[in-house]
């Protein structure tokens, strides 16, 4: 549908010129695919990367669909993470004026009083899962009034841990509602639990839209010692570069890194989850705006942070299997602009590495190194959290 406008998809006047005053013209294939079904009120089951436009693909339906009722919340959107949780609820807000919808966020890091005060009264809410069970635990937030629910990156949630907190939060909401999954992936864990909880859903499959294609990445992987790592992160902070991402393992490990750059004369800021969501927004709106160029972050901290102008993503910490290494390096090469993955591998980290590097299909840049290469097993398989170097014990190798 090329040729298809807003309005001829279905949307009311006001919330088309909501959108005209937004800039925004014309939908996303994933709009165009999606708003229909969830208009007329059919569970979704969307697969859509990020930068598709999903989020008006599911926030549009959610205000159309909503009235001003009786107080409660009448739609409830699941997210990862809380940086997720502040862009979805901008978005659901800035629309949900035009009908005078109030919009509340529920996460961690901030009082839970004031919080759950908002979250009561709100017709559209957007959490995520952990607070959410905590309020509701609580008897702070009833969800009986519920009838559009939407898990957003789905996916992302799961591989969180997050199962348990969704199977409870998914069994409070009334069975008498529209339930729609925006997720990357639809297979394996995140196809069950969209079985379990969805009616004849529509499946919907979009791709970016073309000038949102990733451009080309540059793979490296980089020998180091326990002795040299900092050093030769330093040398590549100081090339010339636009964003640099740099992951670690720890929430301690993000701090102790920030500290020991800056006495190597390169600033960078930390971002995690024992910051407070004020210090998060600080630093994220600093390297946003390019006053910090370098931004160290844990895998969850980094969820939802969706920049343009990240050049580089470097694993100063590897990533724990391949769909983590897929995930960080992904933060560059957006909207069609060349990035650059560095992974800086110790002596011990070169076999398992070499594995997360071949499920990649950076084979080539891997054998460039000369490390050490690991025998064809996927040392991974079915592992959710921990790693060589997390908490939990690697698997024996055999």
């Amino acid at each position: 549908m090329p040729d298809s406008t807003f309005a001829s998809i279905g949307l009311s006047t006001d919330i088309v010129r909501v959108l005209t005053a937004q800039g925004i013209h014309s939908p996303f294939q994933i709009q165009t695919r999606a708003i229909p079904a969830a208009l007329a009120g059919s569970d979704v089951l969307a697969k859509a990367p990020t930068g598709s436009g999903k989020t008006l693909a599911f926030a549009i339906p959610i205000v159309q669909l909503t009235s001003p009722g009786d107080g409660r919340p009448a739609a409830l959107v699941l997210v990862p993470t809380r940086e997720l949780a502040v862009q979805v609820t901008e978005v659901l807000a800035d629309l949900g004026r035009a009908k005078g919808l109030e919009v509340a966020s529920v996460y961690g890091g901030v009082p839970i009083p004031a919080q759950a005060a908002k979250a009561k009264r709100a017709h559209v809410l957007v959490a995520t899962p952990g607070r959410l069970q905590d309020l509701m635990d609580r008897r702070m937030v009833n969800l009986d009034a519920v009838t559009i629910l939407v898990l957003d990156e789905a996916d992302r949630m799961l591989d969180m841990g997050f199962k348990p907190q969704v199977d409870k939060i998914l069994r409070r909401v009334s069975n008498k509602r529209q339930t729609m999954f925006f997720s990357a992936t639809l297979d394996g864990a995140v196809g069950e639990l969209a079985r379990e909880y969805t009616n004849q859903p529509v499946r919907i499959a979009a791709e970016l839209p073309s000038e949102q294609k990733p451009g080309e990445i540059d793979h490296q992987f980089v020998a180091v010692t326990a002795d040299n790592k900092v050093d030769k992160l330093v040398e590549l902070l100081q090339e010339e570069r636009g964003l640099a991402l740099v992951f670690v393992r720890t929430k301690r490990g993000a701090d102790r890194l920030a500290q020991r750059l800056e006495r190597h004369q390169v600033r960078a800021v930390a971002m995690h989850g024992d910051k407070t969501q004020a210090a998060r927004e600080k630093a994220l709106a600093h390297f946003e705006a390019g006053k910090v160029t370098t931004l160290i972050a844990t895998d969850v901290a980094a969820r939802g942070l969706d920049l343009s102008d990240i050049t580089h993503v470097i694993n100063f910490d590897p990533p724990e299997d391949e769909k983590a290494y897929t995930h960080r390096v992904g933060r560059t090469g957006r909207a069609g602009r060349s990035g650059t993955g560095v992974t800086l591998v110790l002596p011990d980290q070169q076999a398992e590495v070499s594995r997360v590097a071949r499920m990649n299909g950076q084979s080539d840049a891997w054998e460039e190194t000369g490390m050490k290469s690991a025998a064809p097993k996927l040392l991974y398989s079915g592992r959710k959290r921990g790693s060589k170097w997390g908490p939990t014990r690697p698997r024996r190798k055999i």
